[in-house]
C-alpha cells in the first residue's frame, strides 16, 4: 500500500484513488455537496481553501488545500523513487 500526503501530515492510498479534480465546476460542487449530505466527505483542509477534491473507490471523497497538480505530482515522485529503488 502506498500512501501520499495530502497536507498537515495526513495520508492517502494511492491504490484507492479514481481521481484528484479541481472543486470549480458546477458537478463538482453538486458531488461535495451530497457527499456532506450522505457524511461521506473527509475534510483536511484544516480550514483553508479547498483547491482539489480527491474521489476514492469507496465513495468517499477528500478535501484538500493542495492543488491537484501537488498531489499528483507528490504520487508520480513517489512511483519514481520507488523504482529506482527497486533497481
Amino acid at each position: 500500500m502506498k500512501l501520499v500526503n495530502i497536507g498537515f501530515g495526513n495520508m492517502v492510498s494511492t491504490d484507492r484513488l479514481v481521481a484528484i479534480v479541481s472543486p470549480e465546476s458546477a458537478p463538482i460542487k453538486r458531488l461535495v455537496q451530497d457527499a456532506k449530505e450522505r457524511g461521506t466527505v473527509i475534510d483536511a483542509t484544516h480550514g483553508r481553501k479547498t483547491r482539489a477534491v480527491i474521489v476514492t473507490d469507496s465513495d468517499l471523497i477528500i478535501l484538500t488545500y493542495l492543488y491537484p497538480e501537488t498531489v499528483a505530482n507528490r504520487i508520480e515522485e513517489d512511483s519514481v523513487a520507488e523504482e529506482e529503488t527497486d533497481e
